[in-house]
């Protein structure tokens, strides 16, 4: 809070000084009037609203499927060789770079975009996961195979609890790709299936050379972010630093 207090006044600090036009670089106060203004109009909210919604069913569908991919890693060395080498392929490239033909497969509608934050999100959490299971302790395991825990079994019971920081650091790097994908491709595609994000938002903006605005869903999509972060902080603090899993300070 007091480094978000220090940023604003560093703002104003520097429109006082410089004098830049508000067309180009309105003050923290113009800004504030802006997202009051969108919020009592709605619009900001019914942006956020659909950005939330897509994210969640890219990342929620990202999770199941990453995780799937870990899981038969695990269980098979073939799988293992076959996702190392679709994750090298496929985590280096651009998720926003896909979304041309994901647009001619799915046309203007929310799954393209969908497909988009797929993408970017299932790679880090296959790939964490798998990490995280490979480094749990063999001897750890040995036990659980004894008490005749194999297969899927060993996976859910043993791997998943031991490798817990991986699986949270994966998510957490999946969600701000993904974050950063639909804000993209909103920005590029503009409304989807008749709903337009944050991206959309601020692109609408533009047009209106309304810099207002622009900076007021910047604002919205940084508090957003931040908000999300200290989300992630709490579980990790609720977790895997009160299990003993990871060094606290």
């Amino acid at each position: 809070m007091v480094l978000a207090v220090g940023l604003v006044a560093v703002w104003q600090a520097a429109i006082w000084i410089f004098q830049p036009s508000p067309l180009l670089f309105p003050s923290p106060a113009d800004v504030a009037r802006a997202i009051v203004e969108a919020f009592q109009s709605g619009a900001i909210l019914d942006a956020t609203a659909s950005t939330l919604r897509i994210l969640g069913i890219g990342t929620g569908l990202g999770l199941v499927i990453g995780l799937t991919l870990a899981t038969l890693a695990v269980l098979s060395r073939w799988m293992d060789d076959l996702l190392s080498l679709v994750v090298s392929i496929m985590n280096p490239l651009p998720s926003i770079a896909i979304l041309p033909l994901a647009m001619i497969w799915f046309g203007l509608t929310p799954t393209a975009i969908v497909v988009v934050i797929l993408n970017s999100t299932i790679w880090p959490i296959a790939l964490n996961a798998s990490m995280g299971f490979r480094m749990v302790s063999t001897t750890l395991q040995r036990s659980a195979r004894t008490m005749g825990i194999k297969g899927v079994r060993m996976v859910v019971q043993v791997l998943f609890p031991a490798s817990l920081p991986h699986l949270l650091t994966g998510v957490r790097i999946a969600w701000a790709f993904g974050w950063r994908t639909v804000v993209g491709a909103e920005l590029v595609f503009g409304a989807a299936g008749g709903t337009g994000g944050l991206g959309y938002f601020i692109n609408q903006a533009r047009y209106f050379l309304d810099t207002d605005a622009v900076f007021a869903g910047l604002v919205v999509i940084s508090a957003l972010g931040l908000a999300i972060e200290f989300g992630f902080g709490r579980i990790e603090r609720l977790t895997i630093e009160r299990w003993g899993m990871a060094k606290v300070g």
